[in-house]
């Protein structure tokens, strides 16, 4: 986490950013460094488009991706991968992470970017400039609680007194840097709250969803407070941003198009990290592999295509043949026949997955999404499931069910999920499970819930078997791998961050 060796460019460069305020693309040509000084409203929002563009960073957003959604049981993994992404998916984790590595460094600067910006305007400054500040502060929230799940146990356990991250705030020098500690998990999630507070009182409601506002601040409070067991608050944050009305759930008919839309003309999306039809993230490369048209090819013709939708998955939106969000996954099938991949025994079934790539038709673009409004919904009905609100849950599941063109006895009722031996909770963490597969909430939906993975289908985890065709996996929430190590390149530099065990 050494700083000043690094100089923190913020600046587009070769990135555009389009700012709906303004009606106009940003293209700042100004290099502001690290030691260069704030003067002025407009150094200000060259900073912060700066700041923004350091998410699109390979570092950043597809590293994140693979942290985030490779331990999941939605996917299978159909070969030993060269990179560090076999290990991030069969739990064998290393200290030496590539992408934990990478995500860790490109975080940080993102934060202290941030910083900058937090530092130099004050609460009283002018309106642009507290909507600046806001977001700033919003960024450096969304930064530090992605950090805390990847790096720190879930909130759950020992109710937050173990090992998170180190925090960094504004004003920390050089030297302070390279000795600052883990804050515990329940610090950084008081830290990531009170930032976010600050930044929804900022902020207002006219950016776009590739930018931070008011509700994407509250947005993200109702998934930490969710996280962090208090359901009552994460109730509250939802309903302000169901209440808002600034965003509407994608109707069934558009659903199949969600992720092929930019962020700015999709309503349900509320931020997204924007990225350009020339800003290729690696996410959806090794997931399909495709021509323009969504039809599959074969392997490394347009993408990697080596990891799959999971058997499980399959299974499990299979149980309704009518369920829209299938259109997210394409069988590739060859003169009418499922190909396998053959580099496993037993091979693994090629299901593509296609929310990664074309958005406005050109292959491997997109713009990944943080936050959408069937997140929130889903929240909404967690919330209510834990707070014993059962009918209010269930009418929110149903709201999405019914969005994926479910009906009949597919629709919930007390008496059929009794029947059925689920839960509401169960039937809440279910819908999660088929509506947000792939996004990077699986394991932690599970982990902070107290639940296993559990994997019994064909993939690379089997590898960690004896013997190798033995496919079952399970993953309990109290492995000590379900979190990353801190990056070795880190301690070296910094002997007070204890590694994890």
């Amino acid at each position: 986490m050494k700083f000043n060796n690094i100089k923190l460019f913020l600046t587009i460069g070769l990135v555009t950013l389009f700012s709906v305020s303004c009606e106009q693309y940003f293209e700042p040509t100004t290099t502001i460094d690290e030691t260069t000084a704030l003067a002025n409203e407009s150094d200000v929002q060259t900073v912060t488009i700066g700041t923004y563009a350091l998410l699109i960073n390979d570092n950043y957003t597809t590293s994140g991706h693979y942290l985030m959604e490779y331990p999941s049981d939605e996917i299978a993994q159909g070969q030993i991968s060269s990179n560090d992404l076999t290990r991030l998916y069969r739990y064998t984790h290393i200290n030496t992470s590539s992408h934990a590595t990478a995500y860790w460094s490109q975080a940080y600067k993102v934060i202290a970017a941030a910083n900058k910006v937090i530092a130099f305007v004050s609460n009283d400054a002018s309106d642009e400039l507290k909507q600046l500040k806001g977001e700033n502060l919003f960024l450096r929230a969304m930064v530090h609680f992605n950090l805390v799940r990847m790096f720190g146990r879930p909130y759950p356990q020992n109710s937050g007194d173990n090992p998170g991250v180190p925090i960094l705030r504004e004003g920390v020098t050089d030297e302070e840097l390279l000795t600052i500690s883990r804050s515990s998990v329940k610090d950084v999630y008081d830290f990531v709250i009170a930032d976010l507070e600050s930044a929804a009182a900022l902020m207002g409601s006219t950016k776009t969803n590739i930018y931070g506002s008011k509700e994407v601040a509250y947005a993200l409070l109702s998934k930490i407070y969710l996280f962090k067991e208090d359901n009552t608050n994460a109730l509250k944050y939802a309903n302000l941003v169901i209440d808002s009305g600034r965003y509407s759930l994608l109707s069934s008919s558009d659903l199949p198009n969600y992720f092929k839309k930019t962020p700015e003309s999709n309503t349900e999306t509320i931020f997204a990290i924007r990225h350009t039809n020339v800003q290729i993230a690696g996410i959806g490369t090794m997931y399909i592999s495709s021509d323009q048209a969504g039809n599959p090819l074969g392997q490394g013709v347009s993408g990697w295509a080596e990891l799959y939708a999971s058997k499980k998955y399959i299974d499990f939106i299979g149980q309704h043949p009518e369920d829209i969000r299938k259109s997210f996954i394409i069988p590739y099938v060859v003169d009418g026949t499922l190909q396998y991949n053959q580099k496993l025994t037993p091979a693994t079934p090629m299901y593509y997955i296609d929310k990664f790539t074309l958005q406005d038709n050109v292959i491997n673009a997109a713009s990944p999404v943080y936050l959408r409004l069937a997140d929130i919904y889903l929240i909404r009905a967690e919330a209510n499931a834990k707070l014993g609100n059962t009918a209010a849950a269930i009418t929110d599941v149903n709201l999405i069910r019914t969005r994926a063109g479910l009906t009949g006895t597919a629709i919930y009722t007390p008496a059929n999920i009794t029947a059925a031996g689920k839960t509401v909770l169960g039937v809440v963490l279910e819908e999660r499970y088929l509506e947000l597969a792939f996004e990077g909430h699986r394991v932690y939906d599970l982990f902070r819930n107290n639940l296993p993975m559990e994997r019994n289908y064909p993939g690379t985890h089997a590898q960690n078997n004896t013997p190798t065709t033995d496919t079952h996996q399970s993953v309990l929430p109290t492995d000590p791998r379900v979190v990353y190590y801190i990056p070795q390149a880190e301690i070296n530099q910094n002997s007070n961050l204890i590694q994890n065990p």
